[in-house]
């Protein structure tokens, strides 16, 4: 199954320092994205969403600014079915805007589906979630 580039942008009113811990740590991420997340002793996340997990590793980041994710089991299964080794993947660059001081959250997902709209209203909601939590 091929992977399609999803990309959407939300608009934040809070500070980058502030949205950082929510996407680079464990206890963040669960707090929004995910179920759970747990960290293992190589240092790979495993995300938890309806029971199932799926192991995951920081690809690159930059405090406050960027962080990547590859999702390795799903790698895994998209190298055997076609050999494709492309690693799919979630990006989520933070920009903010001086004057305004407006953040905001660009989310580029690599994922299976086809449907746009879906996914984002997923994103919609998750991203909904984490402004509660900040207060943004």
């Amino acid at each position: 199954m091929e992977n399609n580039h999803f990309t959407a942008e939300f608009e934040f009113k809070a500070s980058q320092k502030m949205l950082y811990p929510y996407l680079n740590t464990p206890g963040g991420l669960a707090q929004w994205f995910a179920d759970d997340v747990i960290v293992n002793d190589d240092k790979i996340l495993i995300f938890f969403w309806d029971e199932e997990q799926h192991k995951a590793r920081i690809a690159s980041q930059r405090l406050n600014k960027y962080i990547k994710f590859e999702f390795l089991d799903q790698l895994e299964a998209t190298t055997a079915v076609n050999g494709d080794s492309d690693s799919p993947f979630i990006e989520i660059d933070l920009d903010s805007n001086e004057l305004t001081g407006t953040v905001f959250m660009r989310i580029t997902d690599t994922a299976t589906s086809e449907d746009s709209e879906e996914l984002h209203e997923i994103w919609q909601h998750l991203t909904d979630s984490l402004k509660e939590i900040v207060g943004g």
